[in-house]
């Protein structure tokens, strides 16, 4: 029905611009039978603009009530801490954040002296569900490793949503996650934004209109999976022939379709083209309608990068782990492409070696910088406040300037702004959804830990509290001998 009101829509529309001369049949003596036919509603799933969203997210929020977290240190997530600070929650979302604030009446009220409050985190590189635990070949779900270019694939169709680390994750602060396909494929297909719930469909986990992420690489990761194949690409200049051929073919497919419409607007007679999932995909970034996640090491290969997506006229929103972001910060803050990346992560590759551990913070010193910690490791998510707190200490022994407040941001506001939902979440700012974590100590401290976390202004996560402690299978554990 959406396909066969949008054509008729058009078609009327372009029959009203025609009242303003003559009519077609005036202008050329034919009849009305005589006209050319109007072009049929396509069938459902060949249009790629109907449904776009094909897997739409069913998430609701989980239930709250009105609560005021009262006397603590808070890092709002837009570089400010106010100490003796309130929260207020209303409807899942943020009501008021200031120091001293009357608490209204009927609110809960939540102790928060001598605690510490922020933003819920949010990991922006994660392969959780994908590379389910427990970590077998059957839940080795993450890499679609038969082609180059595997734009037609989609993270969220791997992801199994009962995946313990899901639940460790939050018990560490994440409320949110970015979870990608692997770093196997030059073009690896599209990552989803998840809520971090407990759900029974990947869909109840999706993060309402929340952009979509295609998942690129460059470096040693695809010419190594495949050269090993005697396949292209063997070499980074394969790697680099293989980005620009995808796009050359994204942006053709995407010209066919304009074509179509065109002409089906005017009522002229027109052959759809064959939907392709992948190029789907590609002409979507062309669109500016998928943010771009690009897996990418070394300074030298990141500005090549940046300047094929000028070449095509797309964005990067990020480069994830970039562990040579620091030589080219000024380049990513001119462009602005954050910088998803760890503190201590080095050597793995040859790509890797000069890592340091003050990446984040030259990248965050640069004008304009965006840098974010991230995880892409199911027990790093537990703990990325303390991989921060790395990344915060080298930058300051490295001489730089460089307050909590602002540092609270690499896990927070930083990852909102590259995953393109900043205006929901990220930060404690009036309107936003209420996602909030509530620390025993300082989160820049080894001995931080979560005391209640929050999602849309419910509990999911209580470190006092059985009822929200969650429970799996999978940690259960197995029976001794002498038990049996």
């Amino acid at each position: 029905m959406r396909v066969w009101t949008w054509t008729v829509a058009l078609i009327a529309a372009a029959a009203v611009g025609g009242c303003a001369t003559t009519t077609p049949q005036a202008k050329t003596g034919k009849t009305s039978a005589e006209a050319p036919s109007k072009p049929k509603p396509l069938a459902p799933g060949l249009d790629p603009l109907v449904h776009a969203d094909a897997f739409p997210s069913t998430y609701k929020p989980m239930p709250s009530r009105p609560t005021a977290v009262v006397g603590a240190a808070v890092f709002t997530g837009t570089g400010a801490l106010i100490e003796n600070g309130v929260v207020l929650v209303k409807d899942g979302r943020i009501e008021a954040v200031g120091p001293n604030l009357p608490v209204p009446a009927g609110y809960e009220s939540v102790d928060g002296r001598g605690k510490w409050v922020t933003p819920g985190l949010i990991d922006a590189h994660s392969h959780l569900g994908v590379y389910a635990s427990p970590s077998v070949p059957a839940n080795s779900d993450g890499n679609e490793l038969t082609n180059p270019v595997t734009a037609e694939v989609w993270a969220e169709h791997s992801v199994w949503p009962q995946d313990p680390g899901f639940n460790t994750a939050r018990v560490g602060g994440v409320t949110t996650l970015l979870v990608l396909p692997g770093s196997g494929n030059l073009i690896g297909g599209r990552g989803v934004v998840l809520r971090n719930v407990p759900a029974r469909t990947v869909q109840d986990m999706k993060f309402p209109d929340a952009p979509y992420a295609l998942k690129m690489a460059c470096g040693e990761n695809p010419k190594r999976v495949y050269g090993a194949k005697n396949r292209a690409p063997s070499t980074r200049m394969g790697n680099v022939a293989g980005y620009r051929q995808a796009w050359i073919n994204a942006a053709d497919y995407a010209r066919k379709w304009d074509d179509y419409r065109a002409k089906a607007a005017k009522g002229e007679k027109a052959d759809p083209p064959k939907r392709d999932l992948g190029l789907d995909t590609l002409a979507s970034v062309l669109r500016g309608e998928i943010q771009v996640e690009n897996h990418c090491y070394r300074a030298d290969e990141m500005a090549q990068m940046i300047d094929i997506s000028k070449e095509f006229g797309y964005h990067i929103a990020a480069f994830h782990h970039a562990t040579e972001a620091y030589k080219i910060a000024d380049l990513l803050a001119a462009n602005d492409i954050c910088v998803a990346t760890w503190a201590n992560w080095w050597g793995g590759k040859m790509e890797m070696l000069d890592g340091i551990e003050a990446n984040a913070a030259l990248v965050n010193a640069a004008k304009g910088g965006c840098a974010i910690i991230k995880s892409d490791d199911p027990d790093l998510i537990q703990r990325l406040n303390q991989e921060a707190a790395e990344a915060l200490a080298a930058g300051r022994a490295a001489g730089l300037t460089i307050t909590e407040a602002e540092a609270i941001k690499w896990i927070t506001a930083n990852p909102a702004k590259a995953l393109g939902i900043s205006k929901q979440t990220g930060s404690l700012e009036p309107g936003k959804r209420a996602d909030i974590v509530i620390w025993d100590h300082d989160p820049f401290s080894i001995y931080a830990r979560p005391d209640r976390v929050y999602l849309d202004g419910a509990i999911a996560y209580d470190r006092r509290d059985p009822r929200y402690q969650p429970r799996s299978d999978f940690e259960l554990g197995q029976p001794g001998e002498g038990s049996r």
